[in-house]
């Protein structure tokens, strides 16, 4: 994976306060390269069993290929955004409460 865990995590945190960290999320997703934000949407819709863990790859070629609006927007408008993102770690085998918990 291009994408670390740890930003991941970070991403799904910043979604549970959508309210006030909205910008700061935008900015965070908009800096990331296009292999992680890729990769960023294929973890959420392992998450919200779109795609199973193991078609990680698939996952990923359907999110580049399927890229019509800014991925910023695109996830902050999904509902669950930050279950979704946690869910699709776990699936992974990443433990996304580690991770979180190695933020704060």
């Amino acid at each position: 994976m291009e994408i670390s865990p740890r930003k991941v995590a970070q991403v799904a945190m910043m979604a549970r306060e959508l309210d006030r960290a909205e910008d700061e999320l935008r900015a965070f997703i908009d800096r990331m390269s296009e292999d992680e934000q890729a990769e960023l949407v294929a973890i959420m819709w392992i998450g919200r069993e779109s795609f199973d863990a193991e078609d990680f790859d698939e996952a990923v070629g359907t999110a580049r290929a399927e890229a019509s609006t800014p991925c910023a927007d695109y996830l902050i408008g999904t509902p669950h955004l930050a279950d979704h993102l946690e869910n699709g770690l776990d699936a992974l085998g990443i433990s996304a409460e580690d991770e979180e918990n190695d933020l704060m």
